[in-house]
């Protein structure tokens, strides 16, 4: 299996912002950073696995202090096209173990990353290390989209999570391990086609929560978005708050 600095290597990083769309349109930073801003408060805010600075960038503007933590130096030189060190502090380093100066009132984990860590050991050493990051009463958000397994019939191990012209998006799972790999299509015209692919360990909400007591957090809010949807079986995903005690 591919290591994370191998997935996440300069081509990844070249092809990963798309401006105005995607992951980068106004719809879905615009609530994104809302949000954060707001649990931010007067306090500083950390970001695990910063990557090219989507919403650190940002919320920096809102005048949110950001610092980040990110594995991939391919990526934090994209960010440095866009801020420098000065105006977003990076430490390159692992999410589970790296220490960034602090403390903060804010630590949050977007758009499924806490995935990428492949076993729930590391999973549960990352609330641990966002937990030694806060102040008393700070908090911890995580966006994590919901296992499919409900669309997985009998012996089909795999699910369309996305298909518009010009890209496929493909999960296949291994049930027995949590484990699954997101295949992304890219296409055109012609006959050929452009795959990247990248392996996460899944998690329920339940053990999310389990995941989170270990290191001292409660449960704050749970909602399907950023923008404060309710949370119900049917969701895709979510976006849930863990605080630590005053």
């Amino acid at each position: 299996m591919l290591s994370q600095e191998e997935i996440w290597d300069a081509g990844a990083a070249q092809r990963y912002d798309t401006p105005g769309t995607g992951m980068f349109a106004p719809e879905v930073l615009g609530p994104t950073v809302d949000r954060l801003a707001a649990l931010a408060g007067d306090g500083r805010a950390l970001e695990f696995a910063i990557g090219t600075g989507r919403v650190a960038v940002p919320l920096a503007e809102r005048g949110v202090p950001v610092t980040g933590i990110e594995l991939s130096r391919p990526m934090v030189a994209k960010l440095r096209t866009k801020v420098d060190e000065a105006t977003i502090p990076v430490l390159i380093g692992d999410m589970t173990t790296t220490v960034a100066p602090g403390p903060y009132t804010l630590v949050y984990l977007v758009f499924n990353t806490i995935a990428n860590l492949y076993n729930q050991a590391e999973q549960v050493e990352c609330f641990r290390n966002a937990a030694r990051h806060l102040v008393p009463g700070g908090r911890f958000v995580i966006e994590l989209w919901v296992p499919e397994l409900r669309k997985l019939p009998p012996g089909q191990p795999a699910t369309v999570f996305h298909a518009e012209p010009g890209y496929l998006g493909l999960d296949t799972y291994d049930v027995l391990n949590q484990h699954v790999v997101s295949h992304h299509f890219e296409f055109g015209e012609g006959t050929e086609a452009r795959l990247f692919r990248s392996p996460h360990r899944y998690i329920w909400p339940a053990e999310l929560d389990l995941m989170a007591q270990l290191a001292g957090f409660e449960l704050e809010s749970r909602h399907a978005d950023w923008s404060g949807a309710e949370f119900t079986a049917e969701s895709r995903s979510h976006v849930s708050v863990y605080r630590l005690p005053r």
